[in-house]
């Protein structure tokens, strides 16, 4: 089994040589934030493949302990030491473009602590929920997210994982089942240690935590129970859950933006249906830079539709956004019917 020692080796920063074969999955954790991949099928708002380490990368990865940037569109790699175009900046200038490039290659890393447990007993069950929190590392991190899940979430997270990533996860223990026994204090705390170095693990391996899978562990119960609220116009406690959520969604998609669209859409028709537009055009903003333009998004068009009525009762520019709708229908007509709510009811039905 691998320890944890050889698997969160130290990194070399981003820009060291290192041979091609180690760009699809290493083990450490440098991740460029223009690196968008392309969306997933089957997530909401994710609409390209989920990346698979080959046999080749695996072996690599655990030789190097490194993970370099992915290669953009031409195929090279946006190291911070690259030549800027911006030679004619002032001195002043220049070392707030260094310190904004520093910024975007800075580590991220994410930190999985089973703080505590305790048993639910109903009609016809026992069993025990595991509270879980995700802190991220490097500065302060006031938006940690707190979340329970059972041994059973656990288990189905090993079950799927294993369809996808066999060999990825093969060394990784996950802690056996027990017919009797299970809410003894000496069990449950066994397994508190267990499913912390076992997250931790996972995290470690760059194709495993960027896959839907291990992101939808985290978040997908969290994301069902706001989006039901919002089908039963329970607009306040949609808003309470995806407060939380969001933040370690963000952080855990940093790699795909996109995928947070829908989220971010829900929290637009809940602050615009309880009569807050300011607040409903800021999560609108933010739903549209993480779409970065992609006009044939089945989001782009109804969302721009609800910021140009927002930007319109807030007093801000909406013929921009208009022109955006207007030249985005002209190159791609599309069959638009659907409103944006319409739309965002229909997230995460199952």
């Amino acid at each position: 089994m691998r320890t944890m020692t050889q698997i969160l080796a130290p990194q070399d920063p981003p820009g060291t040589p290192t041979s091609a074969g180690t760009h699809c999955c290493l083990l450490s954790l440098w991740q460029p934030w223009s690196m968008a991949s392309p969306e997933h099928p089957g997530s909401p708002g994710w609409t390209g493949p989920t990346a698979k380490c080959t046999a080749g990368t695996r072996q690599e990865a655990s030789a190097t302990g490194r993970d370099l940037p992915c290669p953009g569109p031409e195929g090279h790699l946006d190291a911070p030491g690259s030549p800027s175009p911006n030679s004619s900046m002032t001195t002043g200038e220049l070392q707030e473009y260094w310190r904004k490039e520093k910024r975007c290659w800075r580590r991220v890393k994410l930190l999985f602590e089973v703080a505590s447990a305790r048993i639910e007993e109903r009609k016809v069950s026992k069993f025990v929920m595991y509270q879980i929190v995700v802190i991220q590392t490097g500065s302060f991190d006031s938006n940690k997210a707190v979340l329970e899940r059972r041994y059973s979430d656990f288990e189905m997270l090993q079950k799927n994982l294993l369809k996808t990533f066999r060999e990825e996860i093969e060394d990784i223990a996950f802690p056996k089942k027990h017919l009797v026994g299970n809410f003894t204090e000496e069990m449950i705390s066994e397994r508190k240690l267990a499913f912390k170095e076992y997250l931790t693990l996972l995290y470690a391996i760059r194709c495993v935590r960027r896959s839907r899978e291990f992101i939808d562990f985290l978040t997908r119960p969290e994301l069902r129970e706001a989006f039901g609220c919002l089908r039963g116009g329970q607009y306040g406690r949609a808003l309470d859950i995806l407060v939380r959520v969001v933040p370690l969604q963000e952080k855990l998609t940093a790699h795909c933006p996109v995928m947070m669209v829908p989220a971010l859409c829900a929290m637009l028709v809940c602050h615009r249906d309880l009569e807050r537009p300011a607040e409903a055009f800021a999560a609108g903003e933010r739903a549209l830079q993480c779409l970065q333009a992609r006009e044939g998004h089945r989001y782009y068009a109804p969302l721009l539709d609800a910021m140009i009525c927002l930007a319109y009762a807030l007093g801000k520019d909406f013929v921009s956004l208009q022109e955006k709708l207007q030249e985005s229908q002209l190159r791609q007509p599309s069959p638009w019917g659907f409103t944006l709510k319409e739309l965002t009811v229909r997230e995460y039905l199952y």
